[in-house]
């Protein structure tokens, strides 16, 4: 099975420089294991720092105004994500704050 990939957005003015290696921590010390990586821009610039998630066969999610303090929340998220069969959730609310700060949900490609 493949593992969720996280984006996290670096280029922002607001971006934290320090929140991609806090979610690398958190992620291991959790022992959620994820692909982690960073990118230049994803258009999220009115709601800084963006994190997007995604896994093949899974709807893949945008997040906006990501903080080291969503960092229990994101865990939670990826909890859930692994174990939901298509990325979708039927209660959102064990994501605590995480779930207001979502921008997009997108669609998994059709097999």
């Amino acid at each position: 099975m493949s593992l969720p990939t996280l984006t996290l957005c670096r280029t922002c003015r607001a971006a934290d420089p320090a929140l991609f290696g806090q979610i690398a921590a958190a992620l291991e010390a959790a022992g959620v294991e994820a692909r982690l990586q960073q990118v230049d821009c994803m258009s999220g610039c009115q709601r800084p720092q963006t994190l997007a998630v995604r896994q093949s066969g899974k709807t893949a999610y945008l997040f906006g105004e990501i903080t080291g303090e969503d960092l229990p929340d994101v865990l939670t998220f990826l909890r859930m994500y692994r174990n939901s069969p298509d990325g979708n959730f039927a209660d959102a609310r064990p994501l605590g704050q995480l779930r207001f700060k979502a921008i997009a949900r997108i669609p998994a490609d059709l097999p």
